[in-house]
């Protein structure tokens, strides 16, 4: 296994190494289902892209899970951040894929159309300059995402502090993977074999987040890339763990992915967050799993600054995006899937942003699964 992780630093596209990792996952795969969940939404979008789950064992299964940022954001969570794009005087920035997310009643992208000031930015730092160009208005960043973007919304706090601005601030809407690793591998209809682990999160949060829920469910967890060979490789390593009857995080990801991640972002985010419990669309309420601005900077707070009601209608008539997200059903068994619901008229989160496991199936794969 060394020797393929040295060579994949190398050569992480070699034909002869992807015929040799299938040919030792079928030889790895043991005579009983299997069921391992990625947790990130460009996991599951390399996974259909490369057409991985066609070359496995048919007792292998990769279930995608809730790795997808946007498509976990409560529907409680997208008719606040509609209401606040309502304000008079407020411009709400925000990134591309939450434009068409439907909230209970209508998107952001429909609210735009109709006058609302409502602003795609590609950074949270963008929203500095836009505050300081309307100090007559009041910039509200939405912010999205998990442990990967999080510095960024610390460090731009953090920022709008030391110029001074009092028009700027975010609704914060951060989600933490760890927790919600808990629950999955807690969870009795799932019953997991085993965990591929972010990339792009674990960059920040490290590998060794991953051990306290690795140690206390007994499920084997490696952190993985995101070219071919790499998902094969993780694959392979999950199923020694499987026969070894092990459970221990590895990281596969090592080209990237250090054991205690960027310790300078943790401490940004440390400084402006406190962890909090977050509902989460198909998960529900998950304890300590989000993230709210600390006292400290709470004139940044969207939540502490804007007296803001709302009455969510819950999930969207139909949509069982929240099933998707859990990993209970595969999109096709979706009765809305391609034919009501699709990436040009979307009805639930999952088929909107490009991480969105409907939306990954709808551009691969509309087929059953088996």
């Amino acid at each position: 296994m060394n020797l393929f992780l040295e060579n994949l630093a190398v050569d992480f596209r070699n034909p002869a190494l992807a015929e040799n990792l299938i040919e030792k996952i079928r030889q790895a795969a043991p005579d009983h289902p299997v069921r391992f969940m990625e947790v990130c939404g460009t996991h599951t979008q390399a996974i259909f892209r490369y057409g991985i789950r066609g070359l496995l064992p048919r007792n292998i299964r990769l279930i995608s899970g809730p790795g997808c940022p946007v498509c976990v954001t409560d529907q409680s969570d997208i008719d606040y951040a509609l209401a606040l794009a309502r304000e008079p005087g407020v411009i709400l920035a925000t990134f591309g894929d939450m434009l068409r997310v439907p909230g209970s009643l209508t998107t952001l992208e429909k609210e735009k159309n109709e006058g609302a000031a409502v602003k795609i930015v590609y950074s949270p730092h963008e929203c500095l300059k836009i505050a300081q160009n309307n100090p007559n208005k009041k910039v509200v960043f939405l912010g999205i995402g998990f442990d990967t973007t999080t510095p960024t919304v610390a460090a731009t706090i953090l920022q709008a502090e030391a110029l001074g601005l009092n028009n700027f601030f975010v609704f914060a809407r951060h989600k933490l993977i760890p927790p919600a690793l808990q629950l999955l591998a807690s969870h009795p209809d799932l019953n997991l074999s085993g965990f591929i682990c972010p990339g792009h999160v674990s960059v920040v949060i490290g590998a060794d987040a991953y051990r306290e829920v690795t140690a206390a469910f007994r499920i084997p967890s490696v952190v993985c890339g995101f070219e071919p060979l790499d998902i094969r490789t993780t694959i392979l390593m999950l199923l020694n763990q499987v026969r070894d009857k092990t459970a221990r995080v590895e990281n596969q990801y090592r080209r990237v992915v250090t054991a205690s991640g960027n310790v300078t972002a943790q401490k940004i985010v440390r400084r402006v967050f406190t962890a909090r419990d977050a509902v989460w669309r198909g998960l529900g309420n998950i304890p300590e799993s989000g993230l709210v601005i600390n006292q400290r900077y709470q004139r940044f707070d969207a939540e502490a600054n804007f007296d803001i009601h709302i009455e969510s209608q819950g999930e969207l008539r139909g949509c069982r995006c929240g099933e998707v997200l859990l990993g209970k059903i595969a999109p096709p068994q979706c009765e809305l899937f391609g034919e009501t619901c699709s990436p040009l008229n979307p009805v639930g989160a999952c088929m909107v942003s490009t991480e969105g496991t409907c939306a990954a199936y709808y551009k691969y794969e509309r087929r059953p699964s088996p």
